[in-house]
């Protein structure tokens, strides 16, 4: 019975949905003049894993149809060969974003180390700043770098409010929403949002 209520509960209810949203935090657009996006995982062989693909593609996006100037972006290599943060530079280029305007952050391998480097980083720029990730990582993320000392404008973009209408992705999603409330738990006790 408690498998039950527990499948019912994540799979057929929208509360899987409505943490998301409450994760994603508030949306206010994609329009600055620095954006930042957070590098998120990769294959073994040094591949873009999903995440950091989607945020990629959403990143090239907003570059398109906003007015930045620059895009960071921030996160090192778990991989042989260049970094994360290098890979998805390259792979956004190929679609469009010039070379000249990106930059690497290249020692962060967490978010907390993402928002102090980040901002040690681009804290004297001018403009306004416009973080980019997933919309189950942005509550945790703009904490972060609130509490680094830089205030950024969230863009999440919809990672789970997308897959959950998959039935097959459904399990996943709600894997990927608790697994982030237990390390925003987790931030929180140890002082780091």
């Amino acid at each position: 019975m408690v498998f039950t209520a527990v499948f019912l509960a994540l799979h057929v209810t929208p509360v899987v949905p409505w943490i998301a949203a409450w994760l994603s935090d508030d949306w206010r657009g994609t329009d600055g003049d620095v954006l930042i996006v957070l590098a998120a995982d990769q294959l073994g062989d040094g591949t873009l894993g999903i995440s950091s693909y989607w945020r990629a593609v959403y990143a090239v996006r907003a570059f398109h149809h906003g007015n930045f100037q620059t895009v960071v972006i921030s996160g090192r290599t778990t991989a042989p060969g260049p970094s994360l943060a290098a890979r998805m530079g390259e792979f956004m280029a190929a679609l469009g974003v010039p070379r000249e305007r990106i930059v690497l952050e290249e020692g962060s391998w967490n978010t907390r180390l993402n928002a102090l480097y980040t901002t040690a980083l681009v804290r004297h720029w001018p403009g306004k700043k416009v973080l980019l990730t997933s919309d189950f990582h942005m509550r945790r993320a703009r904490l972060c770098f609130r509490k680094a000392g830089l205030e950024v404008e969230p863009a999440p973009f919809p990672d789970v409010m997308k897959r959950f209408n998959s039935p097959l992705e459904r399990w996943g999603c709600a894997w990927v929403v608790g697994t982030e409330l237990l390390k925003l738990g987790w931030y929180w006790v140890r002082g780091w949002v």
